[in-house]
């Protein structure tokens, strides 16, 4: 287990709706709290990313998740497919839940999820108890970041904490599928 002195802080700055920088299954995140429109923004305006373009939401577990997907609508014949991919870096995405915010799912009706197996994430949705906004840690259209300091040299003070642990080791950013059709958006 790695050392958990760093995790409060990370979890005081997302209640204050600060946003965070994190590293994920291969390459840093920005995250935020999903559930405030400020934090949202703020993460949006760093990422210099349109809202219409939605957000993926990162999770511990599939019940942090249902909140936020209208899980009535998908059909049994897909859930062996997404519920076995997890935890993974597969981004699966669902229809939303009718009071998903629009600043999470942009012009969409839907809304990508993932749960992770990384253990510096699962730790962070665990303590700050609900999912995380995940986006990777770069400005739109740029290369991410490969490590903290060029991370700090490029948001400095708009990102709230980092915490400075190890990627997961993957080469690529996670796989986005639609659940509903199998259709591969991301590979």
């Amino acid at each position: 287990m790695s050392d958990l002195s760093n995790t409060p802080t990370a979890i005081t700055c997302l209640t204050q709706g600060e946003v965070i920088l994190y590293p994920t299954e291969a390459v840093y995140g920005l995250g935020c709290d999903p559930d405030n429109q400020q934090a949202v923004e703020a993460l949006l305006a760093i990422k210099q990313r349109p809202v219409e373009k939605g957000l993926i939401l990162i999770a511990d577990n599939y019940g942090q998740l249902l909140k936020y997907v209208d899980d009535a609508k998908i059909p049994m014949d897909k859930r062996a497919d997404i519920f076995s991919s997890w935890p993974a870096a597969i981004t699966w995405v669902m229809p939303a839940s009718k009071n998903t915010p629009k600043w999470l799912t942009g012009q969409f009706d839907t809304i990508a999820v993932r749960v992770t197996n990384h253990p510096t994430v699962k730790r962070l949705c665990q303590e700050f108890g609900k999912p995380l906004v995940s986006t990777s840690a770069n400005l739109t259209g740029q290369e991410t970041v490969i490590s903290i300091d060029q991370a700090k040299a490029q948001f400095a003070e708009q990102v709230g904490f980092y915490v400075d642990e190890p990627l997961g080791g993957n080469t690529q950013p996670s796989t986005i599928k639609d659940a509903m059709t199998g259709k591969i958006f991301r590979g």
